[in-house]
């Protein structure tokens, strides 16, 4: 579908942490090939303010210790820790709308609609899908970091919002803990009623 025809005022853009410790090589949890979208997102949200569409960014934004963290129990490597370089969006990304920041409790902040407590798995909703309904939103294109953890859950949450989703292939790349988990999770995404392009 030509980018003209993608977007319209019913369409949100959800731009999922393309975020320094993500996007850049030096990042503390680099997902390879990361900084090779941004051009790519960039035309999309471009194209999607073109069409009157709203803009979303969703951005890690994790305290010093958590339990997300491996050095405090969890399964990642310290990134995008709140008020440094790493969780700053990528400088070459262009920002043109909201900013949602997740994880800010030291939540497992994945999707960009729901926080996950780690401990207990109790989980919570962001302020998304209130910002999507409040402009009448009612389908959402997925792109950003990384398709396998985070871009993957918020596009299965949207969807489970009953909003049409739709994820970017080639807006995305994943960070593949084990081999084929891309190809997993693409796999997941329509199997769960999600349109990958």
């Amino acid at each position: 579908m030509p980018d003209a025809e993608r977007y319209n005022e019913r369409t949100a853009l959800v731009v999922v942490d393309v975020q320094n410790d993500f996007a850049d090589p030096s990042g503390g949890l680099y997902v390879q090939g990361g900084e090779t979208i941004i051009e790519r997102v960039n035309e999309e949200v471009a194209a999607a303010r073109a069409a009157g569409a709203f803009v979303v960014y969703t951005q890690d934004w994790h305290p010093e210790s958590t339990p997300h963290f491996q050095k405090d129990g969890g399964v990642w490597p310290v990134h995008c820790v709140m008020d440094t370089w790493g969780a700053e969006l990528h400088p070459d990304l262009h920002i043109q709308g909201d900013v949602l920041r997740k994880g800010t409790g030291g939540e497992d902040g994945y999707s960009g609609f729901t926080v996950r407590d780690p401990e207990s798995g109790a989980e919570a909703p962001t302020a998304l899908e209130r910002m999507l309904r409040e402009r009448g939103v009612e389908r959402i294109v997925v792109v950003g970091l990384a398709a396998d953890v985070c871009v993957k859950a918020t596009a299965l949450d949207g969807r489970a919002t009953g909003l049409a989703t739709t994820v970017l292939r080639d807006a995305t790349r994943g960070v593949g803990v084990e081999p084929g988990d891309t190809e997993r999770a693409f796999a997941a995404l329509e199997g769960a009623g999600v349109t990958v392009e």
